[in-house]
């Protein structure tokens, strides 16, 4: 035993030789806590517990470790600080208060906006600049690099050409994008936990510029990923792309979802029926809601100049989900694999143009 009674009790005014250390200390890591007796080291532990926690917030840790996750993926916390951005960059009426104001002044209206001309070119800039951040996040894409770590890529890039990460402080949403890890269906926190060899990671970017907020997302495979895992992303990128294929003026909102979990079914897997796609223009969430499941009671038909986003979620398992106590990160029920795609579209006179 490592003798200590050359060091002095902590407790204020004692002095005495020390004669024992805290255990929790020991565990983790922290070898200058002395006590000369327990009296002592009881008398003083509402205020030296505190150091515990402190520790424990600058290390790697489960912020979470009673609530019973679903799958084996963990949240991995602590989370990097919020990150900047430049005050010559506009910004939505939530980056501030976490407030999205405007959108909840029409949260109950089903009106869709048709855009017009000088409007869709700023949709289609905003779109741009989401593609590019997007597909150089997904550059980084590798075994062992966290999550974060994408973060602080994307959001460089985003800043970079004078944008806005939507995502960041929307409804105090702390990142400036989404990553959605294996079982995780959407709004997944980007953390310290490093992907892994077989990983399937969806990243969904939004920007705002020029008024205008532009959304996609696309799910990857990390390293060498199981044929299930395959299936289940391919599957879920073909659902998207038949309910793209049917955009046009005069067909049905509702329509969409009737295709999507067709083919979802036909292949083996379910529909997430919690989340869905919408209207997107100056506002980053509005009319009209956009169900990807069969037989939904979606209002509208679709018009040249609407722009909207669909984003189907196609799961291994069940389609039902429960929020991680972070109340962001939605995870499928039982626990099994869950990927999506997403795409913002215009309805144009002809068809379609997809705008990311």
């Amino acid at each position: 035993m490592t003798d200590i009674s050359s060091n002095i009790c902590e407790s204020p005014a004692c002095g005495q030789p020390a004669k024992l250390q805290c255990p929790t200390c020991l565990k983790l890591g922290m070898k200058d806590s002395f006590f000369c007796s327990q009296e002592c080291f009881k008398k003083n532990w509402s205020t030296h517990k505190v150091v515990h926690a402190a520790k424990k917030e600058t290390e790697v840790h489960n912020p979470f470790p009673y609530y019973s996750y679903t799958g084996s993926l963990r949240a991995t916390y602590p989370l990097s600080p919020k990150r900047s951005v430049p005050e010559a960059i506009p910004r939505p009426d939530y980056a501030e208060t976490g407030i999205p104001v405007s959108e909840q002044d029409v949260r109950s209206s089903t009106t869709i906006k048709v855009l017009n001309a000088e409007e869709i070119e700023g949709m289609r800039k905003v779109c741009k600049i989401g593609r590019e951040a997007l597909n150089i996040g997904a550059a980084a894409i590798r075994p062992g690099i966290t999550t974060d770590e994408i973060d602080r890529i994307v959001h460089e890039a985003i800043i970079e050409r004078g944008a806005y990460p939507s995502p960041l402080n929307y409804y105090n949403f702390p990142k400036s994008l989404c990553t959605s890890v294996n079982e995780v269906i959407c709004h997944g926190i980007p953390d310290k936990r490093p992907l892994k060899e077989g990983d399937i990671v969806n990243l969904d970017v939004t920007c705002y510029l020029g008024g205008f907020h532009g959304d996609l997302n696309e799910t990857y495979l990390v390293g060498k990923v199981d044929e299930a895992g395959k299936k289940l992303v391919n599957t879920a990128r073909e659902c998207l792309e038949k309910a793209i294929a049917m955009v046009k003026p005069g067909v049905k909102y509702r329509d969409f979802g009737n295709v999507i979990e067709d083919h979802a079914r036909k292949n083996g897997f379910s529909v997430v029926r919690t989340f869905c796609g919408h209207g997107i223009n100056q506002l980053f969430h509005c009319a009209p809601n956009i169900p990807h499941y069969a037989n939904n009671k979606a209002i509208g038909t679709m018009k040249a100049g609407h722009v909207f986003t669909i984003e189907p979620m196609i799961c291994e398992g069940t389609w039902r989900d429960e929020i991680w106590p972070d109340n962001w990160t939605a995870v499928t029920k039982d626990g099994k694999r869950s990927a999506q795609f997403e795409h913002t579209l215009l309805v144009t006179e002809q068809g379609v143009e997809i705008l990311t």
